[in-house]
Formats: structure tokens, sequence, C-alpha cells
């Protein structure tokens, strides 16, 4: 590895992979390393990697989540189209309740769709459905081989990063040997990787974290990160399956002879004793509610957490120096606003819950805009917006 780098990006999830391909694609000399052997290991392994719209009345996270789904389907269609399947996805109501509620949120669909009938969805093999919403631009990403297709376009090492010292100008960062588990099929919370010896230390001018809910790094307590566990199922059938669908679950159309199963469905710290050893059974259940699965096939099991901020937004931006801001400035925690202070050439590019591979392409395209050009990252994904009132609640 040459010493010197422009950017070390921090986590090869689809988050730190598509910060990796940003940041290289405007000039940058970029190293993206990774403690697993698996770059597509955890919640991006894990992901059902739907690539859709967000339905709803037109909050300001929904709008959010509808630029970013446009950005990254155009994505991945110029850059990664073998990886990306444009199948189209069938919104479907809950319940009739919810299917009342669809036609409130017409309006606010501001992406390609038109309205599909129930009678129509159970002659395409769909059944306990309502009428829905037909979002024909969407599709699902091959999780694992989208990240890896990534990983091929930049310089990668998987290296466990022992320690991250700023020296005034550039970090220097200690980087060892990780040996550990594939995570690619694992049912349990990644195990602890083995740290073997000191491989060498270099030199970046910047460091983006996107480690994902774990963090020992730095203290980054205000952004509120936490993980929830996500399970899939990629099933060998022979099912004429078209669509993809979602109705509090997702089901992928068929392809190449699979079909996809999946969920962010178990929030907690022991999501392996919640689903007792058997991730799957309550969503192959409620598919089985939805189409034929008689003829499915279990061919591998993908569980991991995904990690997501406290008010739902991505982030991307700029780590404030905590220790600094509660030591200099004790009324925080009553109120006071003064101005902040962010650590040297620190960003985070994270926290984008069960839609990673729907805010990753957008969300690494404005970090690394903001790392390159030293342009204003965009207000609704910017760290800062919470640290005043964390600060506020210690």
């Amino acid at each position: 590895m040459p010493e010197h780098y422009d950017s070390i990006v921090i986590g090869a999830g689809i988050a730190g992979c598509c910060t990796a391909y940003a940041l290289q694609k405007k000039g940058q000399k970029v190293l993206l390393v990774d403690r697993s052997a698996v770059a597509a290991s955890g919640g991006s392994g894990a992901a059902g990697a739907f690539v859709s719209p967000k339905i709803g009345k037109g909050s300001p996270l929904q709008t959010l989540t509808n630029e970013a789904f446009h950005f990254s389907k155009d994505f991945y269609l110029e850059h990664f189209p073998d990886y990306f399947h444009q199948t189209g996805l069938i919104r479907i109501p809950k319940d009739e309740e919810d299917a009342q509620k669809f036609e409130i949120y017409e309006p606010f669909n501001e992406s390609k769709y038109r309205w599909v009938e129930k009678d129509a969805l159970e002659k395409t093999g769909i059944y306990n459905s309502e009428d829905s919403f037909m979002f024909e631009e969407a599709g699902v990403c091959d999780a694992p081989e989208m990240c890896e297709a990534i990983l091929e376009k930049v310089e990668f090492q998987q290296m466990n990063v022992g320690s991250l010292e700023w020296d005034g100008e550039f970090w220097n960062i200690a980087l060892r040997q990780a040996q550990g588990p594939s995570v690619r099929q694992a049912q349990e919370p990644v195990a602890e990787v083995l740290v073997t010896e000191l491989v060498e230390v270099v030199k970046a001018k910047n460091i983006v974290l996107s480690t994902g809910y774990q963090n020992k790094l730095f203290d980054m307590r205000y952004m509120g990160v936490k993980g929830t566990w996500g399970s899939r199922g990629d099933y060998i059938s022979a099912l004429d399956l078209k669509f993809s669908m979602h109705k509090s679950l997702s089901v992928s159309a068929n392809v190449n002879g699979i079909v996809k199963i999946g969920a962010t469905h178990v929030k907690g710290e022991e999501p392996c004793m919640r689903c007792d050893g058997e991730p799957l059974k309550e969503l192959f259940t409620k598919a089985s509610a939805l189409v034929d699965t008689s003829d499915f096939v279990l061919k591998e099991t993908f569980c991991g957490m995904r990690a997501g901020s406290k008010d739902y937004f991505p982030l991307a931006g700029r780590v404030i120096d905590v220790p600094f801001m509660l030591s200099e400035y004790p009324a925080l925690t009553r109120g006071a606003k003064p101005e902040l202070k962010h650590i040297d050439n620190l960003y985070i590019c994270n926290g984008m819950g069960g839609r990673g591979f729907v805010f990753a392409p957008l969300m690494a395209e404005w970090l690394a805009e903001s790392i390159v050009n030293q342009t204003e990252i965009d207000k609704r994904v910017n760290p800062d917006r919470l640290f005043l009132k964390w600060c506020r609640k210690l």
C-alpha cells in the first residue's frame, strides 16, 4: 500500500463502497478498509436491497428518500447494471384501512406509478392484496454482489483500524491484519475479529466513517445511531413472479431462479434470542400468504444489523468534537448555542437504516462533493442537526 492517501473510508458496506467510489471519481486517491473478509457483510450483506420510492403525505423524509431513489436508480443502471434488476415494485396496502390511505398518498407520488387492481394482482399470483401502487422504475439489487462490484473499482484492504491520530496535517492510521469468520451466512451477530500484528501506519488527509451501528473510534453519541436486525432468505423457485412487492415485508421478483424474502424487523440487543434460531420463520409465513411458496427451497440465509439515525434521516457530513464542546461550553446542557467545533478532516456517511441501497449513492455524492470542493452539505443529512438537542437532554 502507498503511504499517503487523500481519503481513507472505514467500513465497506454499501455506504462506504459508494463513498470510496464517489471520492475516487472526483480524482482522489482512496483506500477502503473493512475488518470483514466479506466486504458486503453486516446490514448491507443482509439487505433485501430494494430500490424503490417511499409513499406517504409528502413528509421531508419522503421527499429526500424519493430524491435518493431517482439518483440511485440512475447510478446503478449507468455504472453497475448487471447487479440491479428493474423489476418494478408493487406497494401493497397492509389491510383495508391502509388501502384507504393510498388515495391520500397518491398526490405525493413523485415517481412514475400506476394503480394495479386487486383482481389483476391475483391473476399474476399475488394474493391477499388490495388495489396497489406499481412503481415500474423500482427494482432490487444483488446486495453482496453490488458491493463487491464497486470494490473492484477502488483500492480495498481487509484490515482492522488499530488507532487514529491527527498530527495537524494528516491522519495517521495504524492498520492491523484482521482475521475473522465470513458473516455472509451468519445467523448471529458478527463475532469478534481476531487482530494480529501491526501491518503498517498509513497517512490520509481525510477519514470517512461508514462503520454501521458499531462505533468505538470517536464520541458520536449525539447522532443516536442504533441497529435494527434484518433478515433475508434467498429461495430457489420456478415460480413465475415477474414483479417485486412490499407488504410489511419484501418479496422480490424471480431473478435467475431466485426469490428474495426479507425485512428489517427486529429491534434489540439480542435479535437471535428473539428469533430463536429461525430468523426466516415469521417472514416466510407472511410471504406464503402473498404468493405460492410451495416449491421454495432455501438456498441461503443472510442476517445483519442495519444502522439508523435518531431521526431516520441519513448522516453525511463532519463530526463534532464532543469532548471539547462539553468541556468548553457546559451551558450547552441549558440551551446555549455556541459555534460548533468539528474534528479536523473527519467525516461520516452512515445511518441509512433499511434503505441503504436507496440512500447510499446520493449521500456519497454529496459528501464527496463537500470533501473535495468544500461545498456545504445538505442540512437534512448534516449530523450537526442533532447535536444541540442531544446536549439539552444530558
